[in-house]
């Protein structure tokens, strides 16, 4: 079933419980043949002038950057045993700005909004490492 709401705050609090204690999300992208293509990460959010903003903290492996410069349409899909499911739809973007990197640090140190992030360091030096990415989700509408 999917819920519909005049603005994200209805749901808000449901979002963050479902999210937290799940942790891991599968993304879903697709090529340029729309073939889709499947990977578990753990995205981070926070909601920003009313709406979930997400990041994910990644490396930038030929096959991201390939299927989202094609599409940059994505899915974010949350499930668990006993626990509802939450499915986001978004739009993907890269960023490079190193306040945003610096941002994004922060929200996966302090283990997020939402309880699902974890220390950056584990993979990358800092927030310069030129080997991390961030990509930037908002909700499609």
């Amino acid at each position: 079933m999917t819920t519909r709401v005049p603005d994200f705050a209805a749901i808000g609090e449901e979002f963050d419980a479902y999210v937290g204690a799940i942790g891991y999300a599968t993304m879903v992208t697709v090529d340029a043949r729309h073939r889709p293509r499947t990977r578990v990460l753990i995205p981070v959010w926070e909601v920003v002038d009313g709406a979930p903003l997400g990041w994910l903290a990644t490396f930038p492996t030929p096959v991201k950057l390939a299927h989202l410069a094609g599409n940059p349409h994505a899915n974010f899909s949350y499930w668990a045993p006993g626990i509802n499911s939450v499915a986001v739809d978004a739009v993907a973007e890269w960023t490079e700005i190193p306040a945003d990197k610096r941002r994004v640090w922060q929200l996966y140190r302090r283990t997020s909004p939402t309880g699902a992030g974890y220390d950056l360091g584990a993979f990358w030096r800092s927030p310069e490492d030129p080997q991390l990415v961030v990509l930037r989700r908002g909700a499609s509408r």
